[in-house]
């Protein structure tokens, strides 16, 4: 037996548990989205939910802004992650102290980074008021708006602070898997350190990269708690439009709801079915 069997053989009974869960929620789901709900009187499957919420203004403005966040997210913590992971791999008096410090939010929940987020660059926190006290805007009120703004400014900083130790790390890892014969391979014939690390070392780590940053797309994307903590009243991201309808005391917009988290585990699938295939195809041209 491989390694591989071995390890998804001891595996099976959590993935069958978690995924039998999984799939029966996305099926109730998915029946649901279709106006199936037997308690409320709705018998007859139909498409008027979807056709609903693709049509509607509102839902537009979610799904743009929920994209723009995890676009913007996801590129500058991968950015980031990929500088910090490079920077990390030398060696250097302190280098355990700094990869403790890069690593050491992984451990703290997104709500805590929000909330931080939240009383350090709202125009009532600390980065308000010291710029107040030290004569740089008139009144805190005057300090740009970075919460609750139709940019989401709060949000990605949120998403950022989170997500590049995340993204670090896997690179860190590939960096010690992939070694240093490489690039001294193509130092012994003439290259410099940059043109070693770009022509070699980068194209080593971007299927790393990319499926990391995949994960944190997916993630951001469809999280609910961050947006809604420092998302602008409007327009909302989807995941907090998805909750709100769901919520809602008219139990007939539920359908909707259920449509709009359809189209958010929808989308999220396709962007790590695309990244899969796309990995899976560099392996095979690798071997």
């Amino acid at each position: 037996m491989s390694d591989r069997t071995r390890t998804l053989f001891l595996l099976a009974p959590a993935i069958l548990v978690i995924g039998g869960l999984f799939l029966a929620s996305l099926a109730l789901g998915l029946v649901r989205s279709f106006g199936y709900l037997p308690a409320i009187g709705l018998t007859d499957p139909t498409l008027g939910a979807y056709r609903a919420v693709l049509t509607d203004p509102a839902f537009l403005r979610s799904l743009g802004l929920t994209l723009w966040i995890a676009l913007a997210s996801t590129a500058i913590a991968a950015l980031i992650a990929l500088g910090a992971a490079l920077l990390l791999r030398q060696t250097f008096p302190g280098r355990a102290l700094a990869l403790f410090l890069f690593q050491l939010n992984l451990t703290i929940p997104h709500i805590v980074g929000a909330i931080g987020i939240l009383y350090l660059f709202s125009q009532s926190g600390s980065f308000a008021r010291l710029a107040h006290a030290t004569h740089l805007i008139t009144t805190p009120a005057d300090f740009p708006a970075l919460v609750f703004d139709p940019y989401a400014i709060g949000i990605i900083l949120t998403y950022v602070w989170k997500e590049v130790p995340f993204i670090g790390l896997i690179l860190l890892a590939r960096m010690q898997t992939i070694g240093a014969d490489y690039e001294a391979v193509a130092r012994s014939h003439g290259a410099t350190r940059g043109q070693a690390v770009r022509h070699i070392l980068l194209p080593l780590l971007m299927p790393s990269l990319i499926g990391a940053s995949a994960l944190t797309f997916a993630f951001s994307f469809g999280a609910y708690e961050i947006p809604a903590l420092l998302g602008a009243s409007f327009p909302k991201a989807l995941p907090v439009l998805a909750y709100q309808s769901f919520t809602d005391v008219d139990l007939t917009s539920r359908p909707e709801a259920l449509a709009m988290a359809i189209v958010i585990a929808l989308i999220g699938a396709v962007m790590l079915a695309i990244v899969f295939s796309h990995q899976t195809r560099t392996d095979d041209a690798d071997r």
